[in-house]
């Protein structure tokens, strides 16, 4: 089932029940989104993720980079990452996005996918370094991309495009009770930044 094609209700929870997500729609320009996509490509120091999955170490083509006010730990698919310091870009998209949710974050996970066969299947954030219940920002860079949720009980699904410039948050009980993912698509070519801000409990 998919979403509301165009909404401009920023208060809406896109979720039927046992969370909440709301999407922002575009939250840079044209030209804003085009410029920090460069800058980030450019500056951020990429790494190709790694997972160890019933004791073999998977590397995925898929690029990450973890960024915080501190050097925090962050452990997942038993793989502990440290966050390097925040780059004056990240600073100045992650007050953007605190102006826009009411939100604050000490943190960013952020995800580079070079074409539309890279994606990632489906999993929750619910890791216990991260504040439970928090919200996580998802802002998208890049080519336009389908994003998907599944409730982990009942498997209804919910879908939408993420815009390029766009916003979604995830906050409440969502990781709790869903799973999301960004489905794989042959046909698009162009690569996506995606950047995760999320708050690291001290």
């Amino acid at each position: 089932m998919k979403l509301f094609e165009d909404f401009s209700e920023r208060t809406v929870n896109l979720l039927p029940k046992d969370g909440i997500v709301h999407y922002y729609g575009k939250l840079l320009t044209p030209e804003q989104a085009d410029f920090y996509f460069c800058r980030l490509f450019e500056a951020i120091e990429w790494k190709n993720d790694e997972a160890h999955v019933f004791g073999k170490r998977i590397v995925t083509k898929r690029k990450v980079a973890w960024y915080g006010e501190k050097p925090y730990a962050y452990t997942y698919s038993n793989t502990t990452k440290y966050a390097l310091c925040w780059t004056k870009e990240l600073l100045a998209l992650k007050a953007m996005v605190e102006k826009e949710t009411h939100e604050t974050f000490n943190s960013c996970l952020l995800n580079l996918y070079h074409s539309g066969k890279e994606g990632m299947a489906w999993h929750s954030d619910a890791e216990k370094d991260l504040k439970k219940d928090g919200a996580i920002a998802s802002l998208s860079l890049g080519a336009e991309r389908k994003f998907a949720f599944k409730h982990k009980q009942t498997g209804e699904k919910k879908e939408l495009f993420l815009e390029r410039g766009s916003l979604l948050v995830m906050k409440g009980t969502t990781q709790t009770y869903w799973l999301h993912r960004l489905p794989a698509s042959k046909r698009i070519i162009a690569p996506r930044i995606n950047l995760t801000f999320r708050t690291i409990e001290e």
